[in-house]
């Protein structure tokens, strides 16, 4: 395990630093410019600008400059928010982005395998229809939808929640409803699917034999059994949040990285998306290796292999 996680760590390595050549080229390509608004400097002013922001250096310069800085979480200095640090810009957001994806990762995968168990349980009936409806429209309809629909008819129409913002737990309820519906959908069919099977196989039949209820039967064998797999699900679940809170933060007007990313995209804040681009990268990352880790503890089959 210790050689495997050692081998995945290089590999992550690898990876950033091609993630990071990659982002800084396409930012290069990208037309426009970061000083594109600042009409009122004069040519004098401009040069000082960019020669204090080192994009009067050769381009290969500027990339191993800024790949060294970046391997040592150094992501340079806003364009937009002067004198800024963009690792500093991005660590004041992390929290609301993090809790929101937690909180939508947590809510998804329980809200889901409670759904998906009642399903399996219930199959062949109403109950396991109208759940099947709902894991289907809760994996086609984006997370966009969603967020509107709960504005609109919760905040706006019932009055019962606030539309956006980010102050206190209930701020947070409606954005992670709207984030956790996909994960929420693919939990609820992923464990349907599991216990159906689980719930026909020999262990079970011996378990019903020996005279143990229903409630001990679902509970204690066939749903311990079926979670087990669900585990490989969890980093791309998380890997889709990441993505999918870009645009609920923007619609709920949630103070995380992701309606920064979107704001230094309007203002071509290259320092800004670059960094957090990186940022994103890291996570999915980290979230993959783990979830592997995990699913190497609780198999102990993985770790044979």
């Amino acid at each position: 395990m210790i050689k495997y996680i050692l081998k995945r760590i290089a590999i992550i390595a690898v990876t950033l630093v091609i993630i990071i050549t990659a982002t800084f080229f396409l930012m290069k390509l990208m037309p426009g410019s970061p000083l594109a608004n600042a009409e009122r400097l004069s040519a004098s002013q401009r040069k000082m600008i960019e020669g204090q922001y080192g994009l009067n250096q050769p381009l290969m310069v500027q990339y191993v400059n800024y790949l060294w800085n970046a391997l040592h979480f150094n992501f340079g200095v806003s364009f937009q928010y002067a004198n800024q640090q963009v690792a500093t810009l991005i660590a004041q957001r992390l929290g609301p982005s993090a809790q929101l994806g937690i909180q939508a990762l947590i809510f998804g995968v329980v809200a889901g395998v409670g759904l998906g168990s009642a399903a399996a349980v219930r199959r062949n009936t109403k109950t396991d229809t109208a759940l099947s409806v709902l894991a289907v429209l809760g994996i086609s309809v984006p997370s966009f939808v969603f967020a509107a629909l709960l504005q609109y008819y919760v905040g706006l129409q019932l009055k019962w929640l606030p539309i956006a913002g980010w102050q206190g737990f209930t701020a947070t309820i409606l954005p992670t409803i709207a984030l956790g519906m996909s994960p929420l959908a693919i939990s609820a069919r992923f464990i349907r699917t599991e216990m159906v099977d689980v719930m026909g196989s020999d262990y079970i039949e011996l378990a019903r034999a020996k005279g143990l209820s229903k409630r001990e039967v679902v509970w204690k064998h066939a749903m311990r059994n079926s979670l087990i797999p669900l585990v490989t699900l969890i980093g791309p679940m998380a890997v889709n949040l990441m993505t999918g809170s870009i645009v609920i933060e923007q619609i709920f007007s949630i103070p995380g990285i992701g309606q920064q990313f979107v704001s230094s995209i309007l203002t071509n804040d290259y320092q800004i998306i670059m960094g957090t681009t990186i940022v994103y990268a890291m996570m999915l990352m980290v979230v993959l290796l783990i979830t592997d880790i995990l699913y190497g503890l609780i198999d102990p089959r993985i770790r044979l292999s």
